[in-house]
């Protein structure tokens, strides 16, 4: 069964950062492609990052240069860090995977905006104040 378990969300002023992560169990972690999407009530998802097997990645325009994906495979674990944050980035973070063979980072990130990738967590919660 696979399990997606997010943590690391919180309160920070605007400027500050925030390192999420995810601990996943139930398959193999290494494997496949992960990423974090984010919502905000009565709005659409949004693909934040995604990182490949290979360890390749992408980010939404919104992040670049302020957001790092990375994965460690020893750990199953997957991190979101989160710099110079934004009260625009104030929302529901969620841990994502997909078991797809050889999916790309960038194919990952389109899915999130779409229909989501394979399995999700419950989420952590992120608010920037100004």
């Amino acid at each position: 069964q696979v399990q997606l378990v997010e943590s690391g969300g919180g309160s920070v002023q605007a400027g500050g950062s925030l390192r999420l992560s995810c601990a996943a169990s139930g398959y193999t972690f290494s494997s496949n492609c992960m990423g974090w999407f984010r919502q905000v009530p009565g709005k659409d998802r949004e693909g934040v990052a995604a990182i490949d097997s290979d360890g390749i990645t992408s980010y939404a325009d919104s992040v670049k240069g302020r957001f790092t994906i990375s994965r460690d495979n020893a750990k199953n674990t997957l991190y979101l860090q989160m710099n110079d944050l934004k009260p625009e980035d104030t929302a529901m973070y969620y841990c994502a995977a997909d078991l797809s063979i050889d999916m790309t980072a960038v194919e990952a990130l389109a899915l999130m905006n779409l229909r989501g990738l394979d399995y999700s967590g419950k989420g952590t919660l992120v608010t920037i104040s100004s």
